[in-house]
């Protein structure tokens, strides 16, 4: 069975899912960017924090 079929036969179980991100101190829905914004939100790299041995 695809991936498509999948999320066909499941498609009345699935719900919206909005992403917030945090812009100049507050929480914002990454759709309503405009496009600009939407490809700069695209190119940011995100800090992993590893564990050191101590």
């Amino acid at each position: 069975m695809s991936k498509n079929e999948i999320l066909e036969q499941h498609k009345d179980k699935r719900t919206k899912c909005v992403v917030y991100t945090r812009v100049m101190g507050y929480h914002r829905p990454i759709e309503s960017f405009n496009k600009g914004k939407l490809g700069e939100h695209k190119q940011r790299s995100y800090f992993v924090e590893t564990q050191k041995d101590i």
